[in-house]
């Protein structure tokens, strides 16, 4: 069997598909794997743990039933969904990651991360995420009503947006001394992320050694999947039915 990586669904109302496509996904491969790892983004937006929608409560009810399963499900925050917690926890059953992680798969090293934190070109999105992963910060918001959650959160999903858009392809991507920093320091050969929605596999050397960088990729017109079991890794698009 194999333990799958997914991330970047960015599950929300406007987009059905993803939401269908993301529980046939758990009923069907997930169910059947070691392990579901889901790094960061899995819903486009998240305003507290008491306020999930109809399609998010939908999909923590399908991550509950792989779970009780016997499927460990892990789940790291992403600039989306930076504000899961331990309720969410409690009605899916999996478990929050510290980001970066350490990681063995199948006798491989590899360090993990939702990518967001490797994109240091972006001046003005790193000082906002150092902003809203702020404890302080944190407790003041959802402190808040919820209707001024989410005008706040629609606010700034706009904002991303333009922004994003504005900003250029190279801006929004990782830098690469970033990366090449992350390997030094953790001693890893092999880095795997999300955020930048470019599913790639890219080889290059940091300090002579060969390292590989694993980009997963977006849910919005296809799946996207990582599978890594004995043999090694595979990255693959999952077709969406019409």
């Amino acid at each position: 069997m194999a333990t799958l990586f997914i991330s970047d669904l960015h599950i929300d109302a406007s987009r059905p598909a993803i939401t269908e496509q993301f529980l046939d996904f758990l009923a069907t491969e997930a169910a059947r794997a070691d392990a579901l790892y889901i790094l960061g983004d899995l819903f486009e937006s998240w305003i507290g743990d008491d306020a999930p929608d109809a399609d998010q409560t939908r999909a923590i009810a399908g991550l509950r039933k792989l779970t009780n399963d016997g499927v460990p499900c892990f789940v790291m925050h992403g600039n989306r969904d930076f504000l899961l917690g331990e309720r969410f926890c409690a009605l899916s059953g999996a478990s929050l990651l510290p980001d970066p992680i350490l990681l063995t798969l199948h006798g491989q090293a590899v360090i993990v991360m939702h990518g967001d934190a490797l994109c240091t070109d972006d001046h003005s999105y790193q000082r906002l995420r150092a902003t809203v992963r702020d404890a302080g910060w944190q407790r003041r918001f959802l402190a808040l009503k919820l209707a001024q959650r989410r005008a706040l959160a629609d606010a700034a999903r706009d904002g991303s947006r333009a922004h994003t858009a504005a900003a250029g392809h190279a801006i929004t991507d990782v830098n690469e001394d970033s990366v090449a920093t992350v390997l030094r320091r953790s001693g890893r050969q092999l880095l795997l992320h999300g955020h930048t929605h470019r599913p790639a596999v890219h080889e290059f050397r940091v300090d002579g050694r060969p390292c590989t960088r694993i980009v997963l990729g977006d849910w919005y017109d296809q799946g996207s999947v990582l599978r890594w079991d004995t043999g090694g890794f595979a990255l693959e698009s999952l077709t969406r039915a019409d």
